[in-house]
């Protein structure tokens, strides 16, 4: 297939384009001009004679006529003349001034390609339009910096997570090639144990991921408070029994409903269940409640788990939403506070913790925009 040939002015830079354009645009004034003065000057100036009374023979008036024609011709040629090299000058510094903040952007968006990230576009002040380019390109630089520095701690964060399961599954391999392990059904639980945990991290990562992205996919609907906190105590009641851990739940009356994917919101309240549980010794309560509230100055539904464990430090109450980042003795990954965490900010809501201090306990409150429509899964 031939190629379709290249138009000469494709490689006209947008400066040269609209100087160009410009120009087309005087140039069709002048020649609109002159056209209609020699049409029309001429006539005007023949009526206003004889308006006058002027006569004269028509040697001397054709001599008249010409003199005008020369003289309109000539202060037109050089009024259209000055009025172009002006034009034309306005019209090259508008278009180097019009072209120059696409030019930065283009330029930005290039490094920004190449892997430059710390890249950034200055607002030229040139009007909202403008502004706005600086602004999208701007956001879209420290997005791809943000994501890039999450996948750098990530990466280092997950080779670290790795190593000690991949480790002992080496270790175990080599054991049993050697003899020094038999084949037993220890050695293969030893095996199974560590295959799974890394099929959790795995799974967990995927979610953590997804939820900070924005793309975790969500089924939202209208859900009673109440449906949430009951059904979170019943799939949690058996393991907290066992534990010796007493398990409170309660709603106030006239929470709204919350529109959510029911099935995100139990995996927040269960991960927020087993983190208590992990963390309160046995004889010791655990509450889950839900109220109103408010969030930004909107109602909204307050979720609260209460424990009356070891408690925090103040330096944290932040940082234990960090991925990987687990209290000593804990068997988990590290990662259910922050998939907690991402999936109620996929839902418009915020999840902080607070403690008083070592050994009194700790608070964790989710807050989620109330629904304005009725619950279909009721009390």
């Amino acid at each position: 297939m031939t190629p379709p040939k290249r138009s000469r002015l494709a490689g006209l830079g947008l400066a040269p384009r609209l100087l160009l354009n410009n120009l087309l645009v005087i140039v069709a004034g002048a020649g609109t001009v002159l056209v209609t003065a020699l049409l029309i000057a001429p006539a005007v100036f023949e009526a206003h004679l004889e308006s006058v009374g002027v006569q004269a023979d028509a040697q001397l008036m054709e001599h008249v006529a010409r003199a005008f024609d020369q003289s309109l011709l000539v202060a037109l040629g050089v009024g259209v003349l000055i009025a172009g090299i002006a034009g034309s000058a306005i019209s090259w510094l508008a278009a180097r001034r019009l072209a120059a903040p696409v030019a930065d952007a283009a330029g930005a968006t290039a490094s920004l390609a190449d892997g430059h990230l710390e890249v950034r576009v200055i607002d030229p002040r040139m009007g909202p339009e403008f502004a706005k380019l600086a602004t999208s390109v701007n956001a879209l630089a420290d997005r791809l910096q943000n994501t890039e520095q999450t996948r750098r701690q990530l990466t280092a964060d997950l080779a670290h997570q790795l190593r000690t399961p991949i480790a002992s599954i080496r270790a175990t391999v080599e054991a049993v090639r050697e003899g020094v392990l038999p084949t037993d059904e220890e050695t293969l639980a030893t095996l199974g144990h560590q295959s799974d945990r890394l099929s959790r991290l795995v799974d967990d990562l995927e979610v953590v991921s997804r939820a900070e992205e924005r793309q975790l996919l969500l089924a939202p609907d209208p859900v009673s408070t109440a449906a949430l906190v009951e059904a979170a105590v019943a799939a949690h009641r058996e393991v907290f029994r066992a534990a010796g851990v007493e398990l409170v739940s309660s709603v106030a009356d006239g929470t709204p409903a919350v529109t959510v994917d029911p099935d995100r919101i139990q995996e927040v309240l269960g991960n927020l269940l087993d983190n208590a549980l992990q963390h309160t010794p046995a004889s010791g309560t655990v509450t889950l409640t839900g109220s109103l509230g408010r969030m930004g100055g909107e109602p909204a539904v307050i979720l609260q788990v209460r424990d009356s464990g070891i408690g925090l430090r103040h330096d944290e109450a932040e940082r234990i939403f960090d991925r990987f980042v687990k209290g000593a003795g804990s068997p988990g990954s590290g990662l259910g506070l922050t998939i907690a965490r991402a999936i109620v900010e996929a839902h418009h809501g915020t999840l902080t913790a607070h403690s008083d201090g070592p050994d009194t306990g700790t608070t964790f409150t989710a807050r989620i925009p109330a629904s304005t429509t009725r619950p279909r899964i009721q009390r």
